[in-house]
């Protein structure tokens, strides 16, 4: 039985049980009944072994580094230092989007090593196999389609990324937009190619029962849409990102009633006033599904920081309900990332993540402000690097202090306000 088959006969398992360890506000009952709701997944495939973490409502807002190889660039050694890096700064979950190389056992590697839920995008690997057979990608059969996702799922992935959502329908509404940077997503280009250039319907839409047996077989979490998410923040919130989201909302209740778990995937690049109504959108449509959002970038005009666009973002789309957040690293639209671009990518979503849990009342989530703020006061600097998202960091920059004076840095110096207003109140 799938985790919510099991949630809706009211069985409590030992992944639930983890999964409130590490989400210790709320117990493992309540885990079993969100799961049983569909607010709530727990990505964990059946021929795996880690700690479970649970996504969705309620539960403090996780975050996932994309790590893999490209065409370009096949170094499994290199990802491996990549994952190594994403799970030092602290990532709920790891997704490997490889291209180019071995596929298969660059993904037995990386499952191996990873001790955390990991995602993947099937689609991607059927793609690589036609360029490297080199046949037109419109060529792709239903079958190749499904038997990629059935390896992959039997291999052990958790959760997958799966274009569902567009449709013939869709596209013509996405086309009649007029968008400015058009389809921006890779498996989401694939699947828009191949249904214009066949002039039929997308396999994974009209064959849907098909992939939900697959992922039910292996208690795989269908992460589901975004093919047509914004590029760019000019075509944000249009007809052909609505039009898929309507179409998710209404896969991803089919899904659960076939007991697999569902969640969704969501823009992308959103201006700064229109993050919150995307989220409370993407709520209401899919019956309060879990959101996976890329982001969102809330400005097009950063390259090299867009992990601090992404930051901004994913912060009030957290705040507004959102549950996971992709990373985005500095290296976005430019190059393959290196392993300090994964690392500065997941410590700026944990600072997002972290302030959105702020913003929407997690349970204790402001209590380790409280504890940074008691630190200060006290000039305690162990205790501030003990609370610190990256203290490494913070040991590294104060250590560059010229001061000699432990209590002070060299900020402010004798006009420390802290340390005078304690002298003043003391006396």
């Amino acid at each position: 039985m799938t985790q919510l088959e099991q949630a809706r006969k009211g069985i409590i398992t030992q992944q639930m049980r983890e999964a409130a360890s590490y989400d210790y506000h709320v117990t493992a009952e309540y885990i079993g009944r969100e799961i049983a709701e569909g607010r709530i997944v727990l990505p964990h495939n059946i021929n795996r072994k880690f700690s479970s973490i649970a996504i969705g409502h309620g539960l403090t807002t996780k975050v996932n580094a994309n790590i893999g190889t490209s065409g370009k660039h096949a170094d499994i050694e290199e990802e491996l230092i990549k994952m190594n890096a994403a799970l030092k700064a602290g990532t709920h979950s790891l997704m490997d989007l490889s291209t180019g190389g071995d596929l298969n056992k660059i993904r037995t590697i990386l499952l191996d090593k990873c001790p955390v839920m990991m995602g993947a995008v099937p689609m991607y690997a059927t793609a690589s196999k036609a360029i490297i057979s080199k046949k037109p990608l419109h060529t792709i059969t239903a079958d190749d389609i499904f038997e990629d996702i059935e390896t992959q799922c039997c291999q052990g992935i958790d959760y997958i990324t799966v274009h569902c959502g567009i449709t013939r329908n869709s596209i013509s509404k996405m086309l009649n937009s007029k968008r400015e940077l058009g389809v921006v997503s890779r498996g989401g280009s694939i699947m828009c190619g191949w249904i214009l250039k066949n002039e039929k319907e997308n396999p994974l839409y009209e064959y849907f029962d098909r992939l939900v047996d697959i992922a039910y077989r292996y208690d795989v979490t269908l992460s589901v849409g975004d093919g047509f998410r914004p590029g760019s923040v000019c075509d944000a919130t249009d007809r052909g990102q609505v039009e898929e989201l309507i179409t998710l909302g209404e896969l991803a209740q089919y899904a659960r009633e076939k007991n697999v778990q569902v969640m969704i995937e969501g823009p992308g690049h959103v201006p700064i006033q229109d993050v919150k109504m995307n989220i409370e959108l993407q709520k209401r449509l899919c019956n309060g599904a879990p959101f996976y959002v890329l982001g969102p970038l809330t400005t097009d005009i950063a390259p090299g920081y867009d992990h601090i666009t992404s930051a901004i973002g994913g912060a009030i789309a957290a705040s507004a309900g959102a549950d996971f957040l992709c990373y985005v690293t500095p290296a976005e639209h430019l190059l393959l990332p290196t392993p300090d671009d994964v690392y500065e990518g997941v410590i700026a979503a944990r600072i997002a993540a972290h302030s959105g849990d702020i913003g929407k009342g997690i349970k204790g989530a402001i209590e380790k402000d409280r504890l940074m703020s008691k630190y200060r006061r006290e000039l305690d600097w162990k205790g501030i690097y003990s609370v610190a998202i990256d203290p490494e960091l913070a040991k590294q920059r104060r250590s560059q202090s010229e001061s000699s004076n432990e209590d002070i840095c060299t900020m402010c110096g004798d006009l420390c306000a802290i340390k005078n207003f304690n002298e003043c109140i003391t006396k």
